[in-house]
C-alpha cells in the first residue's frame, strides 16, 4: 500500500501539520499505513482513503462543526461502515448542528448525532476525486522532475 508522508497529506487535504497531530493523538484520523505509536522520528503514512477522511473532516469544521460533534459523527460513521466501502455513494448533509449520511442508491438519511436539520451537503466523491486528481499531478510532476534528472546526469556523463 502507498503511504502519503504528513507533508503530502497537509498538501492535497489543506490540514496543517498540528491538525494531523492533533486528529491522530484524539483518533479522529489516524494514519493507516504507518502510525507514530508514540515514537519520535517517526513518520506517519496516510493512505489515499485516509487523504479523503481529512478533507471530509477538514470541510465539515470549515463549515462550522465543532470539532465534539465531528468526531461523534465520524465514529458513528465509521462503526455502521458507511463510509468504509462505497465512498461515491455516501452524501454528508450538515447545518451545523448535526451531521447526516444519505445514501445515493435508496436515499436513506442517518442523523450521525440523531437531531437536526439538514442545511448544505459534503459529496465525498467529490472530495475524493479532487484528493485523486491531486495526488495524480504530484506523480506527474515528481515523475517528470525524475526524468530530468536522469537526463541531466546523462549529459553531464557523456560531457565529461
Amino acid at each position: 500500500m502507498e503511504g502519503f508522508t504528513a507533508h503530502q497529506a497537509c498538501k492535497f487535504t489543506g490540514c496543517t501539520p498540528r491538525q494531523l497531530r492533533y486528529w491522530d493523538q484524539i483518533g479522529l484520523v489516524r494514519p493507516s499505513v504507518q502510525g507514530t505509536g508514540g515514537r519520535p522520528g517517526v513518520p506517519r503514512l496516510y493512505s489515499f482513503r485516509d487523504l479523503v477522511a481529512l478533507r471530509v473532516v477538514k470541510s465539515l469544521l470549515d463549515g462550522g462543526m465543532s470539532l465534539q460533534r465531528v468526531r461523534r459523527s465520524w465514529e458513528f460513521l465509521t462503526k455502521t461502515a458507511a463510509l468504509d466501502k462505497h465512498l461515491s455513494e455516501v452524501r454528508l448533509v450538515t447545518d451545523g448542528q448535526s451531521i447526516f449520511r444519505i445514501a445515493r442508491r435508496d436515499g436513506e438519511v442517518l442523523d450521525a448525532l440523531k437531531e437536526g436539520q439538514m442545511a448544505f451537503f459534503v459529496a465525498i466523491d467529490d472530495i475524493a476525486t479532487s484528493v485523486e486528481t491531486d495526488v495524480r499531478q504530484f506523480r506527474e510532476d515528481r515523475d517528470r522532475f525524475i526524468r530530468a534528472l536522469r537526463r541531466a546526469a546523462a549529459s553531464t556523463a557523456t560531457g565529461s
